[in-house]
């Protein structure tokens, strides 16, 4: 069982930054994608961004790219996402993920472990 922490969130204004930042409760054995995802008020869950285990690999939402960086820390397992350039459309509450999967794929298609998710609020 994989437990999943973020920190990071908060209110920023447009076209300011946040890092977010998802920690892992324990070590594993097993290689998992680790990534972000997204709920915005009234819309349903949406992929952010991903990368592979081994950090060489890494897949974003389209309307995430130059905007977005995900990085990972696989002494820690722990994974970062550097959120620039905000705007309110991204308002949401940011959820980290892990899938099991191969070192070098950077796809999420279903996360088995997920955390509470961190709030973030972009004002205009």
């Amino acid at each position: 069982q994989v437990q999943l922490v973020e920190s990071g969130g908060g209110l920023v204004q447009a076209g300011g930054s946040l890092r977010l930042s998802c920690a892992a409760s324990a070590r594993t054995s097993s290689t998992y994608v680790m990534g972000w995802f997204r709920q915005r008020p009234g819309k349903e869950r949406e992929f952010v961004a991903a990368i592979s285990w081994n950090g060489a690999n890494t897949y974003y939402a389209d309307s995430m790219k130059g905007r977005f960086t995900i990085s990972r820390d696989n002494a820690k397992i722990a994974v970062s996402l550097q959120m620039n350039s905000l705007k309110p459309e991204d308002t949401a509450v940011y959820l980290c993920a892990a899938e099991l999967a191969p070192a070098t794929v950077p796809v999420m298609t279903r996360p088995q472990y997920w955390g509470q998710g961190t709030p973030v609020t972009v004002s205009s």
